[in-house]
């Protein structure tokens, strides 16, 4: 009874703190994830104040959210978009996987971490927070903007991408050979294109299957089935995630709005667990030795995420001011990051790799929201002076304009000839 008191305490105290922090976030228009970041680091070891018995609670919980981050994230698209963003804007695509992977990959190499961790810290510096940057969006009004579409089709790809990404980060992490990775990676993607293929031709009668007048049915059925197809995922070394992600694509319609609103405050509770969670195995005192390269991969990655916008934005037609848009706001590194740091911590693959994602994140989700506001009118006034420095000098008494009038005449009486 003593420990069951004290595990209720503890969670419970957990779950108040971040809402405290969501509220405080709220007030000031910034995501709260650096802040359930910080709160996991003050409850892991090292910390201020050492979880117990609600730790283990806190690892499945953790768990979940990140089963129902991808959920969410599939819900978003049917298999029509995700083939028609495919097909569309894949050079996009490419161009943002060879910008901000490379970077990644190349520190852990150069850190001497090894190949398995470059590939990890290529994923973490790859994908941007989709979370982060529908908020922002939202908050300044980008919604209806030219360039969104354009942005939006980067985050599609960057999304159907760890459908791929992740099998192979788990079979590099669970030590796998060549022969069992590349068994284990045509599982995924035999898996991944039978979904697309079922959810393109029956989608409707998947959704009809699942669907219910009654939400609390509705809610139970959809998630016990995104469940039970996140571990069926993680038994054949998949990956859980990919699995949900997979879920969310096959429901569509009705179905797949009525879910997502009954599964968003579900989400935002263990997406929120997760968080802490990534913190908590995280020892602060780890921290400061990694901020150096943690800040200068921040820095590199937020110029080569804002010349993937920029580039893409102007593939779309979009003006110039609008492609300065479109880079700043992919700036911010949130959830995907943490989700494919975790994935290594848990394997104890490289133990300086927490803690440089954890600054690394820390950075962009803070610094993001800053370059989606202020990335184009910095471009547009230091270009402006460029312009103005780079122009001849006026001079003080400038010749006067020829006479059009004789110039049109002169033309004239030459073709009369």
């Amino acid at each position: 009874m003593h420990s069951s008191a004290v595990f209720l305490i503890e969670f419970g105290c957990i779950i108040l703190g971040l809402g405290l922090l969501g509220r405080f976030a709220g007030r000031f228009q910034f995501s709260p994830i650096p802040l359930y970041l910080v709160a996991g680091l003050a409850f892991g070891n090292g910390g201020l104040l050492p979880l117990g018995t609600s730790e283990d609670f806190v690892a499945i919980g953790a768990e979940i959210g990140v089963i129902l981050l991808l959920l969410m994230l599939g819900l978003e698209y049917t298999a029509s978009d995700l083939v028609s963003n495919l097909k569309t804007h894949y050079p996009a695509g490419l161009v943002d996987a060879a910008l901000n992977a490379v970077p990644g990959a190349a520190t852990a190499l150069l850190l001497g971490w090894g190949p398995v961790a470059a590939v990890v810290l290529a994923g973490v510096t790859w994908v941007s927070s989709s979370g982060v940057i529908a908020k922002v969006l939202g908050d300044l009004g980008r919604l209806g903007n030219r360039e969104t579409p354009a942005i939006l089709s980067i985050l599609v790809l960057e999304d159907l991408s760890m459908a791929v990404y992740l099998p192979i980060v788990t079979a590099l992490l669970a030590g796998a050979g060549l022969a069992a990775g590349s068994i284990t990676l045509a599982v995924a993607l035999g898996v991944a294109g039978l979904v697309l293929v079922l959810a393109l031709r029956y989608g409707r009668h998947i959704s009809r299957f699942v669907s219910s007048d009654d939400p609390e049915k509705l809610l139970l059925v959809v998630l016990g089935l995104t469940l039970v197809i996140a571990g069926l995922a993680q038994k054949l070394n998949v990956s859980a995630a990919v699995g949900a992600f997979l879920v969310g694509i096959a429901l569509s319609g009705e179905v797949a709005e009525g879910a997502h609103s009954l599964l968003a405050p579900l989400r935002d509770l263990f997406a929120a667990v997760f968080f802490v969670f990534f913190g908590l195995h995280t020892d602060p005192a780890s921290i400061p030795p990694v901020l150096p390269p943690a800040l200068a991969l921040a820095v590199v990655t937020a110029l080569t995420k804002i010349a993937t916008g920029y580039w893409a934005a102007k593939q779309a037609g979009i003006a110039s001011k609008g492609r300065w848009r479109a880079g700043g706001t992919l700036v911010a590194r949130g959830e995907f990051s943490i989700v494919i740091a975790g994935l290594a911590v848990t394997a104890g693959i490289e133990p300086s790799l927490g803690p440089l994602a954890t600054a690394y994140v820390l950075i962009l989700v803070i610094l993001g929201p800053l370059t989606a506001r202020y990335t184009e009118p910095l471009a547009t006034r230091l270009l402006g002076q460029r312009r103005q420095r780079s122009a001849p000098p006026a001079q003080e008494n400038p010749p006067a304009p020829p006479d059009t009038y004789g110039t049109i005449d002169d033309q004239d009486a030459v073709g009369h000839a």
